[in-house]
């Protein structure tokens, strides 16, 4: 949110995020902005004028997950075992995309939309320079994207059980069986 927007559109701001973090945690990814909006007492209107899209509400209700995600990256990196790192981060991405109901759902729905969810590029971006340095050590084929496709699906299944974050580790451990074998 820009600076010099003034206090009562920042107090609105803060609220309907807080709203939308709450609202996203309980109906997931498609959480009605509508009803965001009047639990926030604020009209549709401002509603749209601070996230003109559904995807706009999302990238600002993941952005802390998703910056730590970046974060997490850039520091792993420069380590000295590229298929560690890439599997530190990737696990991370697991738990955070098991952990937070909504967001591997927000990743799916980005697929084909023109209006881009723009976590999923910071999250491609991020994990992409580990991929790259993983490379001797990763079956043919295996992308950021395709990476980031199967942890969402992991994590969307995951959802369905009572601990969804220890179960989409099992299944995260499963499959770095078949993504890069020891």
């Amino acid at each position: 949110m820009p600076p010099q927007q003034r206090a009562d559109a920042r107090r609105n701001y803060e609220r309907l995020l807080a709203v939308a973090v709450e609202a996203v945690a309980e109906h997931g990814a498609s959480a009605s902005r509508e009803q965001i909006g009047r639990t926030a007492g604020v009209g549709s209107g401002t509603v749209r004028r601070h996230f003109p899209t559904r995807h706009a509400l999302l990238d600002a209700v993941f952005h802390d997950q998703v910056e730590g995600l970046a974060a997490r990256a850039a520091d792993l990196a420069d380590a000295p075992d590229p298929r560690a790192a890439l599997l530190d981060w990737l696990g991370a991405l697991t738990t955070y995309a098991a952990t937070f109901k909504g967001l591997a759902e927000a990743l799916v729905q980005q697929t084909g939309s023109p209006d881009t969810y723009c976590s999923t590029g910071r999250l491609t971006a991020a994990g992409a320079p580990l991929v790259q340095r993983a490379g001797p050590w990763l079956a043919p084929g295996v992308t950021i994207e395709g990476l980031i496709d199967l942890i969402t699906g992991i994590a969307l299944v995951a959802e369905r059980y009572g601990d969804p974050p220890a179960h989409a580790a099992r299944m995260w451990d499963l499959t770095v069986r078949g993504i890069s074998p020891a």
